[in-house]
């Protein structure tokens, strides 16, 4: 089983720039790996995903050129840089990484990272 743990949270303000990092405690190479979101009184939402090898990257339309994923196969590791932030930006953050051929709610899920942004 795997574990994963974010970092890189906190409170910045509007139009700054945060790196999440997300770090999973075995080896995720053949996994997808992702991030969602999730705002007060509001469900998870996706943010953006990409493929084991890393070729493919999925993002939402809300953070497309704003946001990069990228992944360290090597480390275990995959991170989300957000940049031009937006208070409508502000969430809990999950990394989550599920096999291939699953889905994301049966994934191994981190505990969340606050992220902020002010007006």
């Amino acid at each position: 089983q795997v574990q994963v743990v974010e970092s890189g949270g906190g409170f910045v303000q509007a139009g700054g720039s945060l790196r999440l990092s997300c770090a999973a405690s075995g080896s995720i190479s053949t996994y997808v790996v992702g991030w969602f979101r999730q705002a007060p009184g509001k469900g998870r939402e996706f943010v953006a995903s990409v493929s084991w090898t890393g070729g493919t990257a999925r993002l939402s339309d809300s953070v497309k050129g704003r946001f990069t994923i990228s992944r360290d196969n090597a480390k275990n590791t995959f991170d989300l840089q957000m940049n031009s932030l937006k208070p409508e930006d502000t969430a809990v953050y999950y990394c989550v990484a599920v096999n291939a051929d699953s889905t994301w709610n049966r994934g191994y899920w981190g505990q969340g990272t606050q992220v902020t942004v002010s007006s």
